[in-house]
Formats: structure tokens, C-alpha cells, sequence
């Protein structure tokens, strides 16, 4: 348990750095261009020097923030986007590249009104065009700010959909770069959980279910089967009802073994800050037995497991078997 809080508090101070380095680099945009792609790049190396190592990578939920939506968002967008990358064993330079373009994939939004910032059913058809508009923006402010080209494209293809249904370009699959098949994806996802309207967000269970059933016409069928994969069945921040009818929430999924994640487990007996940690790893005889709606949740397990209102993601080193049997071993001692 004091190794699980103790993972969770250093996820969470490198989470909240990576947003003060990217809100740094977002407010050097309009003045000194040059200076925030240099910010962001640091910022990518950063994320990849921790990524880029041995051993397999937990995909974690974070119980705070790192300032505003639009913080949150691009992190997301960027930590998954990067896990994504590396199950498809991109080179270092390509998930620079990578990373960079999806943290940076809607800085064209700082040229359009606030108003415009997301997508909304109600907007004239003057209103939809300036939306779409910050594509060129971005790629314009990319430019300024020298990016490389294969990062220009993510900014310019992150809209784009495989079947040629998105904008500005209308492409097809074989007409978009790697790094922006995989924001297109990733930036769906995220705003599917995460809408600027909390009252129309899915659970992660209930977008990747959407994303496969609905929706997957719109993106290349490698990345999507890698991406839900990746994400697991019960991605991080699912509530769900397990074999033996307590309520918990997805806190760590391991993309090598998607249907054992590590759990924070309602038990009226235990006070929330001593919450159980419990990894299904450890624990054969427990499984999930469904994924629910929070508002599904009775009263008592909605207030101790307090699902988050935004979802905020980063990675941690997976257990080794080793460690996990070791783990196994102390708690049956």
C-alpha cells in the first residue's frame, strides 16, 4: 500500500511539472516562438527519457489536475500518444517528433475565440469554419516556431480521419503521417471522457466501446486494435463491480495483461485515505465482473471512490513478474 501511494505522489509531481513546463511554452508562443518549441521539445525528452527504458509501462490515473482543461488535455493527448508510439517501437526521433506535434496539436487555438475553442452542434456555419480554422493556425504558429516537419504534420492532420471524412484536407490513411494517425485517435478518445460539457462525458469503458463500434472506419485499424489494447478492456478510470459484488475503480492498467489492473476498492470498514489498493495480479480469484456508470454507483461507493470529473493520465514502470510474485508471496505471508 505505501509503495502504491508512494508511485501515485511522484506520478502526480512529474504530471504537474510537465504542465507547468507546457503552459510555459504556450504563453512563450505569440512573442518568442523559437523559445517554446525549444521548451517543448525539453519537455518531450523529459517524458522520454522516463519512457524510453526496459520493462513494460502501466498507463495510471492521476487523482489531480495540471491546471486547466486545455493543460490537461494536451498532456493526455501526449503521454498516450507517446505510450502508443513506443508498443509501435518508434524511434527515439520519431517520438520526438511525435511528442512535440501532440502537445502542440491545438495551438492554433490561441488565435481564435475562447467561444470556439470546441466543437459544439450549435454553431453557424461561420462559427464551424472558424473552429476548423485553427488547424491552419497551428500550423502556421509551427512554423514560426520551426518545428520539424514530420511535427508540422501532426498539427496539420489531427482532424483527418482514415476514411477521408475529417479536415481541412479530407485525407485518406495512406495520406497521413504516423504521428497524426495516432493524435487523430488519441484526441478523440480524450475528448469523448474529457468534453468541454462534464454532463456529456463517457466513461473510458463506454468511449472505447464507441471509438470500435461506431467509429472505426475513421481510423487505421492497426493503431486502433494496438490503441484499445494498450488502454485495456477497463481502461484507468473505469468503475467497475468485481466476482465478489464490491465496487472499485481502475486506477493502473498494464497493456500486457488488460483484464488484471490495480484497483482502489470501496470497503466501508477502511477510511478513504486508507483505501485498498488491490492488484488483480495478486489476487486469481477475483475478476471484473462489469464496467459501470458512476451514476450507477450507490451512494456510499460514489463518495469513497469519488470518480474523477476529468480523467488525467500519465505512465509508470509495470511490476516486474518478479516483483508481483514477491508481492503475492508477502501477502499470503
Amino acid at each position: 500500500l505505501a509503495a502504491q501511494r508512494a508511485a501515485a505522489q511522484q506520478c502526480e509531481r512529474q504530471y504537474i511539472e510537465a504542465g507547468r513546463a507546457w503552459r510555459d511554452a504556450m504563453d512563450a508562443v505569440p512573442q518568442r516562438p523559437e523559445q517554446a518549441r525549444v521548451t517543448t521539445e525539453s519537455l518531450t525528452g523529459a517524458l522520454l527519457d522516463k519512457m524510453l527504458v526496459d520493462g513494460e509501462m502501466c498507463i495510471r490515473l492521476l487523482s489531480t489536475g495540471a491546471g486547466d482543461r486545455a493543460t490537461a488535455h494536451a498532456l493526455n493527448v501526449a503521454v498516450i500518444s507517446l505510450l502508443l508510439g513506443r508498443a509501435f517501437g518508434l524511434a527515439r526521433d520519431e517520438m520526438l517528433d511525435l511528442g512535440v506535434g501532440a502537445l502542440l496539436h491545438d495551438v492554433g487555438k490561441i488565435d481564435i475565440p475562447d467561444r470556439l475553442h470546441h466543437l459544439d452542434d450549435g454553431f453557424t456555419s461561420a462559427e464551424l469554419n472558424a473552429y476548423r480554422d485553427h488547424v491552419a493556425r497551428g500550423v502556421a504558429q509551427g512554423r514560426r516556431m520551426t518545428l520539424t516537419p514530420a511535427a508540422l504534420l501532426v498539427l496539420a492532420q489531427h482532424h483527418e480521419h482514415a476514411d477521408g471524412s475529417g479536415f481541412p484536407m479530407r485525407l485518406t490513411v495512406e495520406r497521413m503521417a504516423t504521428g497524426a494517425r495516432i493524435v487523430s485517435l488519441v484526441n478523440r478518445y480524450d475528448n469523448l471522457c474529457n468534453p468541454a460539457l462534464l454532463a456529456r462525458a463517457l466513461t473510458p469503458h463506454e468511449a472505447l466501446s464507441i471509438l470500435f463500434a461506431q467509429s472505426r472506419t475513421k481510423y487505421d485499424p492497426a493503431i486502433l486494435n494496438a490503441f484499445i489494447k494498450m488502454m485495456g478492456v477497463y481502461p484507468a478510470g473505469s468503475v467497475v463491480q468485481l466476482s465478489d459484488e464490491r465496487y472499485a475503480m481502475v486506477v493502473s492498467v498494464n497493456s500486457s495483461r488488460p483484464l488484471r489492473p490495480r484497483l482502489l476498492v470501496h470497503d466501508a470498514r477502511i477510511a478513504r485515505d486508507e483505501a485498498l489498493f488491490l492488484d488483480l495480479e495478486t489476487e486469481p480469484e477475483v475478476g471484473i465482473r462489469r464496467s459501470l456508470s458512476p451514476a450507477k454507483l450507490p451512494r456510499e461507493a460514489l463518495e469513497y471512490l469519488a470518480p474523477r470529473h476529468r480523467l488525467t493520465y500519465f505512465f509508470e514502470p509495470a511490476p516486474t513478474r518478479a516483483e508481483v510474485e514477491a508481492l503475492d508471496e508477502e501477502i499470503g505471508a
